[in-house]
């Protein structure tokens, strides 16, 4: 499973809140963006339900981090 982190984080913390997902095993991808979120996040778990733990333990608990909105990317079923 895939998901995407829109991140806004606190004025002068963007930097420190990037380095810090860094050391997140489930983030695959990191970008500073420009717009209404400063990160973009990619995360790769094995099922649906571990993003809820990702979240709450390691994401959101990296201070600096204002507010997150995330994206499940659902596989595309070919028939």
């Amino acid at each position: 499973m895939k998901a995407y982190v829109l991140i806004a984080a606190d004025p002068g913390s963007t930097e420190r809140v990037f380095e810090s997902l860094g050391g997140v095993d489930s983030v695959v991808e990191r970008y500073q963006v420009t717009g209404p979120y400063d990160i973009v996040a990619k995360l790769e778990a094995q099922q649906l339900s571990d993003f809820s733990s990702i979240l709450g333990n390691e994401i959101r608990t990296i201070p600096g981090i204002e507010s997150t909105t995330t994206l499940v990317a659902f596989p595309v079923s070919r028939r």
